[in-house]
Formats: structure tokens, C-alpha cells, sequence
């Protein structure tokens, strides 16, 4: 935050202070006491405000400070409201029954870990999004995961991981269009530099879940045929419920933004619901969109896993992004992540120890803010002019915003990816994120790459700038 006369000056360890504060109050009451996130967040927010009051901050700042955080999630929210209703159209329709029923005919059960992850990653880099691919997709390969008696959050974190690195290979990904613009680099130059961390990071998690999931013999085959024939008995299941599917990978052929996309998505699915039900209501429809899903087959698994969706289901993803955003617009309005993180971006000069420190306040922001975008535009206007000083291309602060910043959002249990995968998926952050490991490798693997300079682009000198640098140095 600019200093004026009227802005009260805060110290960095003034600033360390709070931000440990924020943090305290949020990890005890999600991790210590299990809440839901958006209390201790909101609680959070009362500290801050009532800080800044102390310290004699104006109240308009704070307000300004609440305007500018929500600013940046409007069209986060706007389409998670419309995949809760994506959800609940895609059961109703018998897209997800579908893609069950043909998953259990087609997929190896003891290979069943990989070929999620696999079948999840180019769905991600077809549509460039995580979470669509978990929304819809993933749902259903939970479902089957569940019936064959694997560890619930052992799958959850194959369809995660596989839906992160397809986002980290789409040109259609929001992150990755935005860590571009953040930097000021080619877009398809940005997903190139990319690869050096997230194919191995690809490769190494498609082999330990290959690991993991080779070993089931736990799987009730009778469970399997008992769920197919209720999913059979219950559902429209056929080739032509798999439309709304070609529709999301025509709209990302043609390039179609996440909004348009989903919208024609849901019309088609309510569509498919009125042709194939011609029973069905209006009033039925509408409720299915808004309040979501209600499985009614008898079998308590498929009633407990296919009662999902609806606008409703999103509302309390929609106060957790409002109040996560104006805790972070706080925060940033009162330069208290500012304060932190200009000072240690120039004083860092080797390229270990400055991709180190990126990759690190990219953890930061996620862990204090709980904001995706924001942990790569913060971290990319903080850390910038120290990579151009070291030699570092922008393409390398471009990896470690997403490297540390994107994939590590999932993780978080008050984070905005934290709780969206928790509430579709039904498995809490802290139990699915030892089998997240495209997110946990990433991070780790890019420390590497900085400290070997394997794969890190630096910036290209001319003959004569090296010269002349090197005199000025003399």
C-alpha cells in the first residue's frame, strides 16, 4: 500500500505479527476444532478491521479494502453457482450414471488409480479446468471408487491430481492465462516452460497411484453389479446422455469461454432431463437446478453419492470466496503482505534462493488469503523486478506462480479449491492431501530446478550487454 501522511506506517514485524495472528485463528478452527471455514475466516476479518482501526486506518480504507478483494471473485462465484447447477442436470440427465456403467465395463479394477488420473488429466487439458473436471467427471470416478471399497481420499486425490495437471497443460486455463499476463509472456511459451516441473510431476503421481491401486483385492465384485444394475434400473443410461460431454470438449475446440460454456451445457442437460422424462415439470426442473439432486433408488451408496448439486449446494462456496476475498483485499489495502514480501524479494539474488522465496510467499498468500488468483498476482508483482535483476526470465516466475501458487490452493482447507473440492467430493482437505501428489511435487520439484538450474530459462544477453555489464561490475 502506498504511505501517505494520513496511511499509518506498519513494520514489518508489526506485519508478521497480524499475519500470524489470521493464521492462528484459521488453521485452530478448521484444523483444531474442525469448523467450517467461513467463521474463522470471518473471525479473522474482525481482527483485522479492528487492528487497522487501532492503528488508526480510516474506515473507508477498510471498505475500500472489502471492495477491491470481492472485485476479484465475481466471475469466480458467478461460475460455481453454475457448476452446482451442472452437477445436479448432469445426474438427472444419466450423464454421470452413464460414465459409472461404462467405466465398470471398461476400466481394470486393479489399474483403476492410474487410468483416473489419466483420464482426468486430458479431460483437464481439453477444458482447462479443475474444477470441472472434478465437478463432473470426477464425481462419477468417486462413485466407482466408492463401490470398489478404495480409499475414499486415496481417489480423491488421483481425480484431483489428474485434473490439476490437465489445467497446466490447457491453453483454455484461467491460472495459466492469467500467470502469462502477470508476467508479461507468451502464453504457449508459459505452458512449454511449464512442463520442465508438472511432467514430472505427472509421471511420478501416475506411477504411485499405478502402486497403490495395483495392490486392491478388497473389491466386491457383486457390490459392483449390484450398483450398475440400480444405476441401470434408475437412471436414463445410454449413449445419448453423454452429449452434454461432446458439448464441453466442441465449446473448448472453438474456444469457448467457462460461462457460455456451462450455460449452453445446463440447457442441454435440462433438455436431455424434459426429453427423456417426459413426466417431468417445470416446476420439478427448476428445482432440480436450483436445490439440486435427489437419488431416490433405494440403494443407500448411490442415494448418498447421487443426492449432489444445485445452485443452493454453491452458497456456502459463494460466502467462503467473499469473505476469503475481503480478508485479502484487507490485507493488501493495509500493506501487511506487501510488507513482507517486497523486502525479502530484493534481497534475494541467486536462483536458488529467489525461486525458493517465490515458491514460498506463493504458499503464503495461499495459506493467509486463500485465493488462487490472487496468490499468483501478488506474488508476481512482488517478485518480478528481483527475477529481471537476477537473469531470470519471466517465463521462470511464471512456473513458480503456478508451481507454488495454483496447484497449492487445492490444499488448503479455507482456501476457495480447498473447500470446493471438500464440498463436491464429500472428502475434507486434510485427508485427501497426502494422495494429491502432482500438488505436493510440483512445488518441490521447481526448488530443484532453481537450485541445479535444470530447465530454469534465463534471460538472453547480447555480447555486447554482457561486456558492458561485466565492466560496470569491474
Amino acid at each position: 500500500m502506498k504511505q501517505t501522511k494520513s496511511t499509518p506506517k506498519i513494520s514489518t514485524l508489526e506485519a508478521v505479527i497480524v499475519l500470524l495472528v489470521v493464521l492462528g485463528i484459521m488453521s485452530l478452527g478448521v484444523i483444531g476444532f474442525g469448523l467450517s471455514p467461513q467463521v474463522p475466516v470471518l473471525l479473522a476479518m474482525g481482527v483485522v478491521t479492528a487492528w487497522a482501526m487501532l492503528r488508526g486506518f480510516p474506515w473507508s480504507a477498510v471498505n475500500a479494502g472489502i471492495k477491491e478483494g470481492i472485485d476479484q471473485g465475481i466471475i469466480p462465484i458467478f461460475i460455481f453457482i453454475l457448476i452446482g447447477a451442472m452437477i445436479s442436470t448432469w445426474i438427472a440427465a444419466g450423464t454421470i450414471p452413464t460414465l459409472m456403467v461404462i467405466g465398470f465395463k471398461l476400466i481394470n479394477v486393479q489399474w483403476f488409480l492410474p487410468s483416473v488420473f489419466i483420464v482426468c488429466t486430458l479431460v483437464g487439458a481439453a477444458v482447462g479446468s479443475a474444477f470441472t473436471v472434478t465437478s463432473t467427471v470426477g464425481i462419477a470416478f468417486f462413485g466407482m471408487g466408492v463401490t470398489m471399497n478404495l480409499n475414499p481420499a486415496l481417489v480423491a486425490g488421483a481425480i484431483i491430481s489428474g485434473g490439476i495437471f490437465g489445467d497446466k497443460l490447457s491453453p483454455l486455463s484461467e491460472t495459466n492465462n492469467l500467470a502469462s499476463a502477470v508476467v508479461d509472456t507468451d502464453l504457449f511459451a508459459h505452458i512449454k516452460h511449464l512442463l520442465w516441473t508438472t511432467l514430472p510431476a505427472g509421471l511420478i503421481s501416475l506411477g504411485l497411484f499405478a502402486m497403490l491401486g495395483h495392490d486392491n483385492t478388497s473389491t466386491s465384485l457383486a457390490k459392483i453389479h449390484q450398483t450398475v444394475a440400480v444405476l441401470n434400473g434408475n437412471f436414463t443410461v445410454s449413449a445419448l446422455a453423454l452429449l452434454p460431454i461432446v458439448l464441453v470438449f466442441v465449446c473448448a475446440g472453438f474456444k469457448m469461454p467457462a460461462i457460455p460454456t456451462m450455460l449452453l451445457n445446463i440447457f442441454l442437460s435440462a433438455g436431455l432431463i424434459l426429453f427423456e422424462q417426459p413426466q417431468t415439470t417445470m416446476t420439478k426442473l427448476t428445482a432440480i437446478i436450483n436445490t439440486g439432486f435427489v437419488s431416490k433408488t433405494g440403494n443407500a451408496s448411490v442415494d448418498t453419492l447421487l443426492s449432489r448439486g444445485g445452485i443452493v449446494s454453491m452458497m456456502s462456496m459463494v460466502a467462503l470466496i467473499v469473505v476469503t476475498l475481503s480478508l485479502g483485499g484487507l490485507l493488501m489495502k493495509f500493506g501487511l503482505i506487501g510488507q513482507i514480501m517486497t523486502p525479502v524479494a530484493k534481497h534475494l539474488t541467486s536462483d536458488g534462493k529467489l525461486i525458493t522465496a517465490g515458491i514460498i510467499t506463493c504458499i503464503g498468500v495461499n495459506v493467509f488469503v486463500g485465493e488462487q488468483f490472487l496468490s499468483i498476482i501478488l506474488p508476481g508483482r512482488a517478485f518480478k523486478q528481483a527475477f529481471n535483476n537476477g537473469g531470470l526470465d519471466n517465463q521462470s516466475l511464471g512456473r513458480v506462480l503456478e508451481d507454488g501458487g495454483t496447484v497449492i490452493n487445492y490444499l488448503v482447507p479455507w482456501g476457495v479449491g480447498g473447500v470446493f473440492l471438500t464440498t463436491t467430493l464429500g472428502v475434507p482437505t486434510i485427508q485427501y492431501l497426502p494422495f494429491a501428489f502432482f500438488s505436493l511435487l510440483c512445488p518441490v520439484i521447481s526448488i530443484i530446478s532453481g537450485f541445479t538450474g535444470i530447465g530454469l530459462a534465463h534471460v538472453h544477453q547480447t555480447k555486447s550487454a554482457k561486456i558492458h555489464q561485466a565492466a560496470e561490475l569491474n
